[in-house]
């Protein structure tokens, strides 16, 4: 069993859809946690997963780390050594990407 699981949505919308995309993005994020658990020595405890969508398309890319139930948005592939950082080894929230209870509501 892991200590912690990461998921990062990696849903491609056709570039028509009225809801924005993790895609590309989302890809680019979860490969490099992925390397960052095999960096650091973490393989076996923490596991990085792509995902289809969390459906908060408006606030992604989304990544969400169990069993802390932290959701981060807006996030972008430069933060993720930061989220390994603080969250994974160190248990700290990467305050400035969490989703908060308002950005939920005022999501379209």
């Amino acid at each position: 069993m892991f200590e912690k699981h990461i998921f990062i949505c990696n849903n491609e919308r056709d570039p028509f859809a009225n809801r924005d995309s993790c895609g590309s993005e989302g890809n680019q994020i979860r490969v490099e946690l992925a390397r960052l658990i095999h960096e650091y020595g973490v393989r076996g405890k923490v596991r990085a997963n792509k995902c289809g969508c969390l459906d908060a398309c408006e606030l992604g890319p989304v990544v969400v780390i169990y069993p802390q139930n932290i959701w981060y948005g807006n996030v972008k592939t430069e933060d993720a050594e930061e989220i390994f950082k603080q969250s994974i080894q160190q248990n700290q929230i990467v305050q400035r990407l969490l989703i908060k209870p308002d950005d939920w509501e005022n999501r379209k």
